[in-house]
């Protein structure tokens, strides 16, 4: 996401909030629906897929290939027409990712094992500094061949597909984009493969995979090992995309902070590999209770329900990064409101996201005034400062711009937000849902 004109938003401080509300479905679940439906046999249904800008990035590309996908909007009932394995076609231009690391991390694994075809992906200004070779090294183990300025670090990047190979890859950090990129590859490879990662990331290509037919097992210490037969032939599926947890995450923290607050967020995604942040408010002692419990299309489901009242200070690190990276902003947020000291550690991965987000969230917290100090892989918080209303900016980050809502509604005056739309990446009715929410 590049620059805007659009003026900047006002942002009050002040009041309560209660209600419910439902957030969108859950990113990185969308993305994949959209990608194995088009791989898939037959017709593939999505409900709740995210209407928003980076899921819309993949079903453009996978449009521009051969694929069938119906309009994407907000309540309907999406609808890919799969070409098959192998069936995605040379595009007769270039793939754009607009603002969506997800989409070309992905897209890569996808393409590189269609030989003979060439591929070449772009994407905004900030995806374009963006590192790549995190997932072209260890798809060249599988005989990938990928391009890119920077020496293939940086879009736009060229894929040649080839006929691959399979092998034994340990993925360099434990992210479920590299390791899901690895799992696409390894569809069309001959051989065997398997994908061992350093801790375990977000597991939803893997129990999405097996549900489309994939021949896919899981094993190892706490799931680490990840292994591919190719063969199998993917089928279509109905697939019900749970509420996205990192959506929630802002709500269940303003829920947390702000005096008289008793929010309901509906129909949430409760994957373990995803629920760090809850690990973290628990540790904090927020009010937080999970209600109606269920599974829906293999993943687990709850409502959560979160009353204020006051919080402690937290200390986490690297172990629990992988199941709340996204989540560091607004518990960022947080940490401002405690009383007492709060570490953050081992979340190096923040600085090559949409923005170093830890630099943004320190320099746009300071603004209001909040004590805070960068460390290269964290940050340390000293909670208990009043903030104060300032002139925001998001920095074009969805998660910096919805973050600094919470926290300008506890500043001691009116703050002003520019490039708000950003929060449109992931949340496109966040705006709307926050002025139906306060009291």
């Amino acid at each position: 996401m590049t620059g805007s004109t659009a003026a900047a938003r006002e942002l009050k401080a002040g009041g309560s909030l209660k209600g419910r509300v439902r957030v969108p479905g859950d990113k990185s679940i969308s993305h994949r629906a959209l990608l194995f439906g088009a791989i898939a046999e037959g017709e593939t249904t999505i409900e709740g897929l995210l209407p928003a800008e980076d899921p819309i990035s993949t079903a453009a590309c996978l449009r521009a290939m051969g694929a069938e996908i119906s309009p994407i909007a907000e309540g309907d009932l999406i609808r890919v027409t799969g070409v098959g394995l192998d069936g995605l076609q040379e595009p007769d231009t270039v793939l754009d990712c607009g603002n969506s690391g997800t989409t070309m991390r992905l897209m890569l694994g996808l393409l590189a094992g269609r030989h003979g075809r060439h591929f070449v992906l772009t994407g905004d200004a900030s995806l374009r500094r963006r590192p790549m070779q995190r997932v072209g090294h260890p798809l060249a183990m599988l005989g990938a061949e990928v391009r890119g300025r920077g020496d293939g670090n940086f879009a736009p990047l060229a894929v040649q597909g080839r006929r691959l190979r399979g092998a034994v890859v340990g993925t360099p950090v434990a992210s479920a984009q590299v390791k899901s990129a690895l799992l696409l590859a390894a569809l069309t490879a001959e051989g065997s493969t398997t994908v061992i990662e350093p801790a375990p990331s977000r597991d939803h290509s893997e129990r999405m995979l097996k549900a489309f037919g994939a021949d896919l097992t899981v094993g190892g210490e706490m799931g680490r090992h990840i292994r591919v037969q190719p063969g199998a032939q993917l089928k279509g599926q109905h697939v019900v995309v749970p509420g996205d947890i990192s959506s929630a995450a802002f709500w269940l923290v303003a829920g947390a902070l702000v005096p008289g607050a008793d929010l309901t967020v509906e129909n949430v995604g409760l994957n373990p590999t995803r629920t760090g942040v809850l690990d973290v408010l628990e540790q904090m002692e927020a009010k937080i209770e999970v209600l109606n419990r269920r599974d829906v299309a293999g993943e687990p489901v709850g409502d959560l329900r979160v009353t204020s009242g006051p919080l402690q200070p937290f200390r986490f690190g690297e172990d629990i990064m992988p199941r709340l990276v996204d989540e560091v902003p607004i518990l960022t947020v947080a940490a401002c409101f405690c009383d007492g000291e709060s570490h953050i550690s081992g979340a190096a991965e923040l600085r090559v996201k949409e923005t170093d987000r830890l630099a943004v969230m320190a320099r746009q917290l300071k603004a209001m005034g909040a004590d805070l100090d960068e460390t290269p892989d964290g940050l340390v918080i000293r909670g208990g400062r009043p903030l104060r209303g300032a002139a925001l900016d998001s920095e074009t980050d969805h998660r910096v711009a919805m973050s600094l809502a919470v926290a300008s509604l506890l500043a001691s005056g009116d703050s002003t937000l520019n490039r708000s739309e950003a929060a449109a990446v992931s949340y496109p009715s966040f705006w709307d849902d926050l002025a139906r929410l306060r009291t």
